[in-house]
């Protein structure tokens, strides 16, 4: 029989299951995969800021996935890699502490959705301590109450059906009507960037709404639990790594300017390392002249 904790405000996370061997492999790959999503939204940031024709609407939205990558990464990622290095039994986190994760996890997800959802959790008793999950979420937080959450379960499918309906019907109008003009306009260039553009947000977009169903799917069935977690760590790294690359590759200002800013500095160590011809004959005709 399961041993209950009425109202405890210190909770037990349960994290991710890697054996012996795989600790060290499995920290490491999480920090460069964090490391590498902080250089590349820091970066774009820092792109768009400094380059004066990268100031428009675009960019700035673009700016806005960013910050949203670097928060939703920078509130689950480290507290996952210390508690990879730790016993389970010593993975222990306070209720409110897990209850910001969870709202600020929520906000992460649903901010590349326009929404936010974090709904009926707090009226909750708990009787239970430990955390089903590698960080704190609603679902993880409905299964420490002993209560009936039907209510809750409700509204969470509700609002995510109601959510993922108004996200994929939009999605599915827009890109009927880019397509409808495509195939009726006879400009080429203008049809490539449409299609360059289009393809590159439907790619982004299938990987985040995938991960996102699989992680709601598999809430349903503890067996797979493991697997879960998996999809739950995967659907902050793999998006917030793709973005600044695929809309930095696709972007052909961004593309111009790293250009541009590559011979610059190429052709700078050039010079300083006597590489110039110029410079070269120079140094020979004022030897000459010595």
């Amino acid at each position: 029989m399961e041993n209950y904790t009425y109202n405890s405000f210190s909770l037990q996370v349960e994290g991710l299951k890697v054996t012996e061997q795989s600790v060290y492999p499995v920290f490491i790959f999480l920090l460069v995969s964090y490391l590498f999503i902080m250089f590349a939204n820091v970066g774009m940031v820092v792109l768009v800021c400094i380059e004066k024709s990268l100031h428009n609407p675009m960019y700035l939205l673009f700016c806005n996935l960013t910050f949203n990558d670097i928060l939703g990464n920078s509130i689950m990622v480290p507290r996952l890699l210390a508690d990879i290095l730790v016993p389970p039994s010593e993975r222990i986190i306070s209720y409110y502490e897990c209850v910001v994760q969870a709202f600020t996890t929520h906000m992460f997800a649903t901010a590349s959705h326009t929404v936010l959802m974090i709904g009926l959790t707090i009226r909750l008793n708990r009787c239970r301590t430990m955390i089903t999950n590698p960080y704190c979420d609603n679902a993880s937080l409905f299964k420490l109450s002993c209560e009936s959450v039907f209510i809750n379960n409700l509204y969470g499918l509700s609002f995510t059906v109601v959510l993922l309906s108004s996200s994929i019907g939009s999605m599915v109008l827009t890109y009927t009507k880019i397509t409808a003009v495509c195939l009726t306009s006879k400009n080429k260039a203008l049809n490539s960037k449409a299609l360059k553009t289009c393809s590159t947000h439907l790619f982004v977009y299938l990987i985040m709404l995938l991960s996102g169903f699989l992680i709601i799917l598999m809430h349903r069935f503890p067996q797979y639990s493991d697997y879960r977690k998996l999809c739950a760590i995967l659907i902050h790294i793999i998006p917030s790594s793709l973005n600044p690359i695929i809309y930095g590759i696709q972007s052909k200002e961004i593309r111009v300017f790293l250009s541009n800013q590559f011979h610059t500095r190429k052709e700078f160590i050039g010079r300083s390392s006597g590489g110039d011809p110029n410079y070269k004959s120079t140094s020979v005709r004022s030897s000459a002249q010595i």
